[in-house]
Parts: C-alpha cells; structure tokens; sequence
C-alpha cells in the first residue's frame, strides 16, 4: 500500500473514533424538561401541600377554635347534681364541708360571730362591766358582765321598758371561752350534739362571748329562755323598741337556716343604734345585713 493509501486509511479512521466520543453525551449535564425548566433527578423538591380551604364568612377559622381535648367544658349536672334534693335548699352557717373562720375584728361591734366565723381562742373584750339592771340571780356572776357600751344602752332599755309598765330582767350575759366549753358540753351530754347544735354554740362561736349578747325576760323570770317567751308581753315590746337602743332580737323566726339557731326572742345583741333600726325596718338578720361577710385572720 502506497504512502498516499495509508493516509487515506489513517484520516477515515481518526473521524471514526471522534464521531463515537460525540454520540455518547456527559452524564455530568442537565437535561431540560418539556417546560423548559432545569430539573436534577438526585435532589427533587417536595410537592407543597394544598393550601387550606377558607371558610366561609362568619364561620371561624378552624385553627381559633379551641382544642376540646384540652380545655373540657364544665359539666353542668356534675355541678349541680338533679338526684340532691338539698341542692336546692339554702345550707345553714356550719354545714359539713365548710370551714370556720376566725374574725379578724372581735373588738367591733358589728363583728359577725356564728358557726361559720369564730372569735380567736380565749378572747376576752377588756371593757366589760356590770350593767345598772336587774338579773334574775343575786350572785356577783361572770353572766352578769357586758362591754361598757351595750351595758349603757342596756340600762336605757330596761329603764324605758319599766316606764312602760314592763320590767325586765337579765338571765345571761358574757361569758368565757371556757365557760361556753363547759355549756356546750353538757348540753350535747344531756341531748346529744345534733340537738345542742340547734340551741347552743360551740366555744368560740358564742356571740355571748362578745361581751355584746344578753338574754333576757320579764322580771319574774318566768318564761326564761325558752319558746314560751315569745309569746308574752315583754317580747312583743322588745320586737317593737330593742332597735331604739341599738339591739336586735338576733335569731329570727323563720331565719333559721340563716343562722343556724331556733328562734329566740330572748337574745339580743348589741349593734348600735343605726344598724339595729335598719335591721329590724328590713326584718333581717345580722348575716344578710353584712352580706354574710366578714373580716377574716389570715392562717
């Protein structure tokens, strides 16, 4: 073969190998898709989500609403069960399940004292002294006692009761922590607590330990604390005057569950003379004058 042939032979094949190389692309290059956009197999992005729907107008956006899992709604027949018939019954001052708390102002003369507030352990009022008036006893007894001002507006009473052809005299007055223990006590002894309850105070929730309270009756004694004095005259003129003093017949008929006492047209407690007058115009008792609130010690 001649120089001229093997050149010829040599330049066929050298465009043969260039021809393959060019067919067979770098696989290093992206490719365009049909929109024209350049997409890479190896790190293709999520399809985003749907966006949310709106709602329509006047309905709340799903995510203000709040999470019922989280925050349950009050069941209103657990509150309030329908098969309790003292659901619908006022509860008296004392009931089980309520605590007693100790007033913080037992040297007022509004203060509230009841099965519901108490006055502190062993309080003692450092006024008390014995009242110009007829008691039913002759002793010098500690029931004699009452604080200066409810003894002053206790002698103006009685004096205007005597005026009025209706003497009076006292049964019982102050007394102490101890001696209310001491009553309370034998009372739940003779009747058993559930009945003393209704009659007599536990210590410390006396208003007799106020140095403000004193039961009374007509002077003979007759009748003395207990119910048959309601219906005599002397109570009828308490109900109508005590106010004029500054006292109040504390435990009303009809208040019951109120108070937490029987009726009692015996005992009167000291208010002064406003407050008594605007009791008794009202016909209420001392809790719903004072909106069953009192000033409390802190624990």
């Amino acid at each position: 073969m001649n120089k001229y042939v093997k050149s010829a032979s040599f330049l066929l094949l050298a465009g043969f190998v260039v021809s393959a190389a060019g067919c067979g692309g770098n696989d290093k290059t992206p490719a365009q898709s049909a929109a024209g956009a350049t997409q890479q197999q190896t790190s293709t992005p999520p399809a985003k989500a749907a966006p949310e729907a709106t709602p329509p107008a006047g309905t709340a956006s799903p995510k203000s609403q709040p999470d019922a899992a989280a925050k349950p709604q009050p069941d209103s027949a657990a509150q309030k069960p329908q098969s309790d018939p003292a659901a619908s019954k006022p509860s008296a001052p004392g009931d089980a399940g309520k605590s007693v708390q100790v007033v913080a102002n037992p040297t007022d003369r509004a203060v509230l004292v009841n099965k519901m507030y108490k006055l502190p352990d062993n309080y003692e009022p450092q006024d008390l002294v014995d009242p110009n008036v007829p008691f039913i006893f002759k002793e010098k007894l500690e029931k004699r006692k009452m604080r200066k001002e409810a003894a002053e507006a206790l002698e103006k009473l009685f004096k205007a009761a005597a005026d009025d052809k209706l003497p009076l005299a006292g049964v019982s007055a102050y007394r102490s922590y101890a001696t209310q223990k001491s009553v309370y006590s034998n009372y739940v002894k003779a009747d058993g607590e559930e009945a003393a309850n209704k009659y007599s105070a536990k210590p410390g929730q006396s208003e007799h330990e106020t140095g403000l309270a004193i039961d009374v009756s007509g002077s003979s004694g007759k009748c003395a604390a207990t119910d048959c004095f309601g219906d005599t005259k002397e109570a009828k003129w308490l109900a109508d005057h005590a106010a004029d003093y500054g006292f109040i017949i504390r435990y009303l008929k009809g208040k019951e569950s109120i108070t937490g006492y029987q009726y009692e047209p015996w005992h009167l407690r000291y208010v002064g003379t406003e407050m008594a007058k605007e009791i008794a115009k009202r016909g209420i008792t001392l809790e719903e004058y004072l909106g069953k609130a009192t000033p409390v010690s802190k624990p």
